[in-house]
């Protein structure tokens, strides 16, 4: 509606596309492609533990984004948890040092909504998880 270019993607799918990228020698042509949109948005950054490899190829994203470009990361994880995403400390820091400049932090707190969900759909047919 207001024609701006937004990519939503899954960090999963996103990294394994740059790492193949990455692999093939083409990952600053492909992330340079992804310059053409004014939003990136990955969904569930820390949902899946990635390799070293996989975890440079998401710092390389970020800092490729970093002032270029917006990015918009959801996680259920506190920052005080990404070592688990990127296993290095000196990158998780620069990591969120360059997502945290510039940026708004929304947290929200609360049950899952998929759980709550499951939840009274269970107690509406009487099974019990």
């Amino acid at each position: 509606e207001k024609a701006v270019r937004v990519k939503f993607s899954t960090s999963t799918a996103i990294v394994q596309e740059l790492q193949r990228a990455k692999e093939t020698l083409g990952l600053t042509d492909a992330l340079r492609k992804l310059d053409k949109y004014e939003l990136l948005i990955l969904d569930d950054i820390g949902y899946v533990k990635k390799t070293d490899s996989e975890s440079q190829v998401l710092f390389e994203l970020i800092a490729h984004r970093y002032e270029r470009g917006s990015l918009l990361i959801t996680s259920n994880q506190a920052f005080s948890e990404w070592d688990s995403i990127f296993g290095d400390n000196m990158m998780t820091v620069a990591a969120i040092d360059r997502l945290v400049h510039h940026s708004d932090i929304y947290q929200i707190k609360g049950e899952s909504y998929r759980k709550k969900q499951a939840m009274q759909l269970n107690s509406n047919t009487g099974q019990v998880n």
